[in-house]
């Protein structure tokens, strides 16, 4: 709609319609999540783990059939953030075959995981074995409770 020929040519109308452009395109949405985001949170939502808490460590499991040590990452971010990513990538096509159904997941994936304040971010460890992902992130020892300090008491 051309505000000039119906003679409604404002600031306030402009910003109005732009507005309304917005809200049907969410392509150029300013509020709007970002296509990084999305893909993110798609790969984060395909992607199941198990958490479980042990008397000196905490273990994270995650299935990761098929895929190869090297197609795995497992970093930690900002002192206290457990990211585990990677890839699956699509096998190619073999001359003479086709696929007549694919259901296997392909693509990125990632979990990420806050840490507790209790661990040790130096004493993790992943092993992959039968296409399940165990990373294992040791607790810190608890720390030692604080004597009472004794102050004297002086007469004055």
């Amino acid at each position: 709609m051309d505000l000039k020929i119906m003679g409604l040519d404002t600031p306030l109308l402009h910003t109005i319609q732009h507005m309304m452009d917005l809200a049907e395109d969410p392509e150029k949405s300013i509020n709007g999540p970002s296509r990084t985001y999305v893909r993110d949170a798609k790969a984060m939502a395909s992607t199941p783990a198990d958490v479980m808490e042990y008397h000196n460590s905490y273990a994270f499991i995650v299935d990761m059939p098929g895929l190869k040590s090297g197609d795995i990452k497992v970093q930690v971010e900002d002192d206290n953030v457990l990211l585990i990513s990677g890839e699956r990538k699509r096998e190619e096509e073999k001359e003479g075959a086709k696929y007549v159904r694919m259901e296997r997941r392909v693509g990125k994936f990632m979990r990420k995981f806050v840490l507790p304040e209790n661990v040790n971010t130096d004493k993790i460890s992943a092993v992959c074995q039968d296409g399940v992902l165990t990373v294992t992130v040791e607790k810190l020892p608890p720390p030692e409770p604080k004597k009472p300090k004794t102050i004297e008491v002086k007469i004055a």
